[in-house]
């Protein structure tokens, strides 16, 4: 049986919510699936996986530190198994802005990171006003504001097109080496 650990890095939860998606699919045909939070995430984990996949939300333009740290703390291990990364953002609900090579924050990542994943994927996000701190909700909206995107604080607005993430999920199913 196949073993994939897929691993995630989340603010505001939508991300496990894709990582969940991913793995029901995974799990339906056939790979034994294994989240774990990124921060939780242990070298024995990725060394009896078969694939890796990680998936990591942006806050504020950035992902958060710690995926840069364990890219490159785990680059080698990464690089001996079948892996995957994908990036979770808002700025992925604009059609020029959601593919591997448009999206600025995948761009930025593969800049930034030692790892060169084999396979990558861009998915837009969630905005859920009502769950925001204070800050975050007036940053959040301001930079909606200057986006063109949702303003109205009382909203969620979700962006996520499933499809795609169930498109992704095939893809690393049938990643061989």
């Amino acid at each position: 049986m196949i073993k994939t650990v897929i691993l995630y890095s989340t603010v505001d939860g939508q991300t496990l919510a894709i990582c969940q998606r991913i793995g029901q699919f995974l799990a339906e045909n056939g790979e034994q699936v294994n989240i774990i939070n990124l921060d939780d995430a242990k070298a024995e984990q990725l060394v009896a996986a078969d694939k890796v996949v990680i998936g990591a939300s942006i806050r504020y333009g950035k992902h958060r530190p710690e995926l840069y740290t364990f890219a490159k703390q785990h680059q080698a291990l990464l690089d001996t198994k079948l892996n995957s990364f994908f990036t979770v953002n808002v700025v992925a609900r604009k059609p020029l802005k959601n593919t591997p090579a448009t999206n600025p924050y995948m761009q930025k990542f593969l800049t930034l990171s030692t790892w060169t994943p084999n396979l990558l994927g861009v998915f837009a996000g969630k905005i859920d006003y009502p769950r925001y701190r204070f800050f975050d909700k007036v940053m959040i909206r301001f930079i909606m504001w200057m986006t063109r995107g949702p303003t109205d604080t009382n909203g969620t607005f979700e962006f996520t097109d499933w499809n795609k993430v169930d498109d992704f999920a095939k893809q690393i199913s049938v990643q061989k080496r």
